[in-house]
């Protein structure tokens, strides 16, 4: 089993896209993983330990650009001088198609869980969502939306490389906590969940 489990066990590079996302991530472009952590660091100082505001902050950096690009397109036209490099700015049809039918999963997935809870009464799936929205809140009661945007991109970028270093030693390790997690949820749904007269009358209709 440890042999089969080893020969398909997917490349983590190959799970993250086999792409320039995945070179970042993984810090093989050691410069990308650098940019991306210094900008994180930098917006976040200066909006959670500066005080700027964020939308004056952004407003003036792009009437500054503005300003720049301005002057340099008149001052361009008038020494002969190239124009700003400025790329084309269009999204795609195939990118917006993308977007959209990534929503349209999630849309779906979060409609299905609401109507499990109201119309199916799926008890169990109520406790799950319920828990994880009460953590949820627990969490954003300790940190706030921008330090939690900010720990995100710290493990989004820790993670996988860590992973990639010793997923031989993490898989064996997940694999013992998921059958753990697997039999306390057996014991619990055959301690609770079973006696509970909303399953319990659900199961004997299904009988």
């Amino acid at each position: 089993m440890g042999d089969s489990s080893l020969s398909l066990r997917t490349p983590v590079h190959k799970a993250l896209g086999g792409g320039r996302v995945a070179d970042v991530l993984l810090w093989r472009k050691w410069s990308g993983g650098a940019v991306m952590l210094v900008s994180a660091t930098t917006m976040w100082y200066l909006f959670e330990i500066a005080g700027y505001n964020f939308l004056t902050f952004v407003a003036n950096v792009l009437l500054i650009l503005a300003v720049i690009l301005f002057f340099w397109a008149k001052s361009a036209s008038l020494l002969n001088r190239p124009l700003p490099p400025i790329p084309n700015m269009e999204i795609s049809e195939r990118t917006v198609v993308m977007i959209s039918d990534e929503l349209h999963v999630w849309i779906n997935c979060v409609l299905a869980v609401a109507h499990g809870i109201t119309i199916g009464r799926n008890l169990k799936l109520f406790i799950k969502v319920a828990v994880s929205l009460w953590f949820l809140s627990f969490i954003g009661s300790i940190f706030n939306f921008l330090t939690l945007v900010y720990i995100g991109v710290i493990l989004i970028l820790l993670v996988p490389f860590v992973y990639e270093k010793y997923q031989h030693q993490i898989d064996e390790k997940l694999s013992v906590a998921d059958r753990t997690i697997q039999a306390q949820c057996r014991k619990i749904d055959e301690m609770v969940f079973s006696k509970l007269p909303l399953l319990s009358n659900k199961g004997k209709k299904m009988q």
